[in-house]
């Protein structure tokens, strides 16, 4: 009997009765032997509970095979922890040991993800969360948040200093644990949880739709029109255009320089209007939807958003080529916040956080949906890891999607059926599972569906990339100045609530 499920194309759907089930030391040494290559990481590791049990669902991806492996396995406890021998998974056995009370032995770090609670499941105040300390008369300790200056969530940053060097920064996050993950399957209707969905982090609304929708329709499996994918797609490089453009303005403003701020600020409001022009949302809320759409994209809206993109880029690339060769920005990019490609693939870090440490990892690449499949698309890549490789990532994305959305643009002229309208009606198959991963502007995205013996979502979860991503942050600020850590931050820009489900 086979220990696990191996498909070479996403999104998926399967019955639950087809999945193998090891036992814990069969999946542990399968697990074990599938991420011990570099081209493979954890897509998601979580549990549902089952009957008297807990079911455990783990998702391998292998970027270099194209493969995704389903892997399972039941029980409820203690389990040997696997975090010692494969690092990445800490974040894992840390919120199934939060939400299920599993004790994981070994475990090298069992604290809270988002729940105030220690590792016994007894709740304390958030100002009392255990941050790791040293008694020392020559080291002292930095706090930052929960409460920001600005328009933010809110996140704790409790820096470990010797002098102005950081020893160590433990973020605490959790502070507005909405519970999305519930909202998204306790009986509501199939336009409420659109909606949830792309509430769950404003600044990724279409990547987070689109994940949506995807999963259910693996569940049907109800044939849809190519242009229908292109146009999702299309709306998913707008996204990452503006986000970064958006965050290479904050990296001018971290180091004070005015002009490359204000004038990309003014570049992503011109991106975020084209997508305001083609649903009447600047985010693009409304825009994706399961099964169809209510904005199909026309020749004329077409014509405008080739006539923003090309006004965009005419005065971005100059820009950033100034911003990226100023001797004063470079001091402060170059050789800053540096983490190692030894260090990305031991957390597991996905999109650009891996990219700027040379580790091509690429949903749109790796792991291709119906639109991607249509084009030839290859990552932009960086390898010093610094906050320049990562400015520079910016650039060389914000360039690619432009000529991606262009691509499309002119394969979309060649699809002319008629888009169907969203349905929010359709019966979903009873005991199945579904996911599909989606390459957000931060990195991978990764919706998964369980449903029950009447066809009714049983469980619903979500994986954003800052799951992975906040641990590069903390290895980016060792050992630099504290005053590194604003230019640090902003230069991953992490999601608080994408995080905080």
């Amino acid at each position: 009997m086979k220990d696990t499920i191996t498909i070479s194309q996403q999104p998926y759907s399967l019955s639950l009765n087809e999945l193998p089930i090891p036992d814990y030391s069969v999946f542990c040494k399968v697990v074990t032997h599938l991420l011990s290559k570099e081209a493979a990481h954890c897509v998601n590791y979580f549990a549902v509970p089952d009957k008297d049990s807990l079911l455990f669902l783990c998702l391998i991806a292998n970027d270099e095979a194209h493969t995704i492996d389903i892997l399972a396995h039941k029980g409820g406890g203690p389990l040997a922890s696997l975090t010692p021998v494969i690092p990445a998974l800490h974040i894992f056995e840390r919120e199934i040991h939060e939400n299920y009370g599993v004790q994981f032995e070994g475990h090298p770090w069992l604290k809270p993800v988002r729940f105030a609670r220690d590792s016994n499941g007894n709740s304390y105040p958030m100002d009392d969360y255990p941050f790791y300390s040293i008694d020392s008369h020559e080291l002292h300790e930095v706090g930052v948040g929960p409460v920001h200056a600005g328009v933010i969530e809110p996140g704790h940053f409790r820096f470990l200093c010797n002098g102005e060097k950081v020893l160590h920064l433990e973020i605490q996050l959790g502070y507005q644990h909405r519970g999305v993950e519930k909202l998204m399957g306790e009986g509501r209707n199939g336009l409420q949880r659109a909606v949830c969905a792309e509430n769950i982090a404003g600044d990724t609304a279409v990547g987070h739709s689109i994940a949506h929708a995807s999963a259910l329709e693996a569940l049907t499996g109800v044939p849809l029109p190519v242009n229908l994918y292109l146009e999702r797609a299309i709306a998913l490089e707008l996204e990452r255009m503006a986000m970064h453009i958006g965050d290479t303005a904050a990296l001018c403003t971290d180091v004070a320089y005015q002009l490359g701020q204000v004038v990309n600020e003014s570049l992503r409001t011109i991106v975020i209007n084209t997508t305001q022009l083609w649903c009447g949302n600047r985010f693009g809320k409304g825009l994706i939807r399961p099964f169809g759409t209510h904005y199909p994209l026309s020749g004329e809206l077409t014509s405008r958003v080739k006539k923003n993109l090309k006004e965009a880029m005419k005065r971005f690339l100059p820009m950033s080529d100034r911003m990226l060769s100023m001797p004063s920005l470079l001091a402060r990019y170059e050789g800053i916040g540096i983490v190692t490609r030894e260090q990305v693939v031991s957390i597991g870090a996905v999109g650009m956080a891996a990219r700027m440490a040379g580790l091509n990892r690429d949903i749109r690449h790796s792991h291709p949906d119906e639109a991607y499949r249509t084009i030839h698309f290859y990552p932009a890549v960086r390898d010093s890891g610094d906050v320049m490789a990562r400015a520079l990532l910016r650039r060389m994305e914000v360039e690619a999607s432009c000529q991606l959305i262009l691509d499309m643009l002119t394969l979309l002229e060649q699809e002319k059926a008629e888009l169907p309208l969203p349905d929010y009606s359709l019966s979903l198959p009873p005991d199945s599972l579904s996911f599909s991963m989606v390459e957000g502007w931060r990195g991978e995205i990764c919706h998964t569906i369980l449903t029950d013996s009447q066809g009714k979502i049983r469980h619903y979860k979500v994986k954003d990339p800052s799951l992975h991503n906040w641990m590069a942050l903390t290895l980016a600020v060792r050992d630099q100045e504290i005053s590194d850590f604003p230019v640090c931050n902003k230069s991953f820009n992490l999601s608080y609530c994408g995080h905080d489900l």
